[in-house]
């Protein structure tokens, strides 16, 4: 039965992962060159310590403290303290490492569980994609597509990190 198929036969295994001391604005760029909305992170031993996604870089981002504007008879004023703090934050953001802003309570699934598995754990936990771990750390990705590609019997168009 197609539900029955492992993980490890649909998952990807081409992934892009962080470190929790990497810089997160490398991170958004390497997000958005690879087209992804989420990674795992992943310490030296190659264990899955959270997951970073666009949307935890997006909610970083908006606790900036935008600058202080004031409109009087046409003329736009920005208050220089408001400034220097916004330009503070931004730095403080941009500066910050990936362990600042991931989730750190990693969803996983093995590689021997099963698409129905991993569709449940992606359906309770609302998310995208699961880290897929065996005994020696990361060993792939699996995420809603992959599980639906299955389902309808489609193969993997390329190994490009889900």
């Amino acid at each position: 039965m197609t539900r029955e198929i492992p993980v490890s036969q649909v998952m990807t295994r081409d992934v892009l992962t962080f470190a929790p001391d990497d810089r997160v604005d490398q991170a958004m760029v390497s997000l958005v060159e690879r087209g992804i909305d989420g990674a795992p992170v992943v310490d030296d031993t190659g264990t899955v310590v959270g997951v970073l996604s666009t949307g935890d870089l997006i909610v970083q981002e908006s606790r900036l403290h935008f600058p202080t504007v004031i409109s009087i008879l046409g003329a736009t004023i920005e208050l220089p303290t408001a400034k220097r703090q916004f330009e503070d934050d931004l730095r403080k953001t941009l500066g910050a490492t990936v362990a600042d802003v991931m989730n750190p309570d990693p969803v996983t699934i093995g590689a021997d569980d099963t698409i129905e598995e991993a569709a449940t754990l992606l359906h309770d936990h609302d998310i995208s994609r699961l880290p897929v771990v065996d005994d020696s750390g990361l060993v792939g990705i699996v995420a809603r597509v992959d599980i639906l590609r299955a389902l309808i019997g489609r193969d993997r168009p390329t190994d490009s990190g889900s």
